[in-house]
């Protein structure tokens, strides 16, 4: 058990915040490698972007794929323990859950069951980059184990993700001569004000839609007027999310609105007992 603990800890520490997923990519690659060489099984990079790769490690043909994503989300703490818990960030989600993974399958290999793999993936955090990316090439496995925290209970639903940037457009001035200028910031702001004014739909299991402004940026100084200005909003969705896109661009004005990633709500099955 103190080896499962020592790996997560050693996960942890690994800086692995969107998109800075290199350092740990290499990390997995070195660590499975062993194991990939003793039970020959097949071990893989498989390029997302430049200096981003899935992991993935395999041994016959897999029916049960154990998976879950390396990035998380900032900042970056590192790790620390004490008598009970394991602390810093990607703890729980998910390296401590990576970790579980990597010890599962080696288990089983130990007691002949080769028809598993494991599969670790970027992006998860910000775009879905490495599941998009792996789920272009499949392997054929039936079965797939994500790895989230959800206090080791059986998930009945899942929220999705809806994310957008608002882009205002302005014109510089000096701000002792405002009527020459025209506000970026001021623009975005009234979208802001607008976007929080819409309803968001509900679900009996999963509750209301939520709405979070991420990131605002802009401007160029305190006594320019602003050309440009940038925010960043996640809604997590409890539908397909049509209705709130439709919603979201009939109301919003003054920006250019750009959708980043739609990902529907999931309502998944449930087992007797659990």
């Amino acid at each position: 058990m103190q080896e499962l603990f020592a790996l997560t800890r050693t996960l942890i520490d690994i800086e692995s915040i969107t998109p800075n997923e290199t350092a740990v990519g290499h990390f997995l690659h070195q660590h499975l490698s062993p194991l990939a060489q003793r039970y020959q099984g097949t071990l893989e990079r498989m390029p997302v972007e430049p200096g981003r790769d899935n992991i993935f490690l395999w041994f016959d043909q897999p029916v049960v794929t154990m998976s879950t994503h390396m990035d998380t989300v900032p900042p970056f703490i590192p790790s620390r323990e004490d008598d009970s818990t394991i602390w810093g960030r990607g703890a729980c989600d998910v390296k401590g859950l990576m970790s579980a993974m990597i010890f599962a399958c080696e288990r089983l290999l130990k007691a002949g069951e080769r028809r598993v793999a494991l599969l670790f993936v970027v992006g998860e955090e910000r775009n879905s980059a490495g599941a998009y990316a792996a789920a272009k090439t499949p392997r054929g496995s039936k079965f797939l184990i994500n790895g989230e925290p959800t206090e080791n209970k059986l998930a009945v639903g899942s929220k999705g993700a809806l994310r957008f940037e608002f882009h205002a457009h302005g014109r510089m001035a000096h701000s002792a001569y405002p009527e020459l200028g025209e506000s970026a910031v001021n623009k975005l702001l009234d979208a802001l004000a607008q976007v929080r004014q819409i309803p968001l739909e509900s679900d009996a299991l999963m509750g209301p839609s939520t709405l979070n402004i991420g990131t605002i940026s802009g401007g160029r100084a305190p006594n320019v007027i602003s050309d440009i200005a940038k925010a960043e909003l996640f809604i997590r969705l409890v539908d397909d999310g049509e209705s709130t896109r439709q919603r979201i661009h009939q109301a919003i004005t003054g920006v250019e609105i750009k959708e980043i990633l739609c990902i529907g709500a999931v309502h998944l099955g449930t087992l007797p007992g659990f």
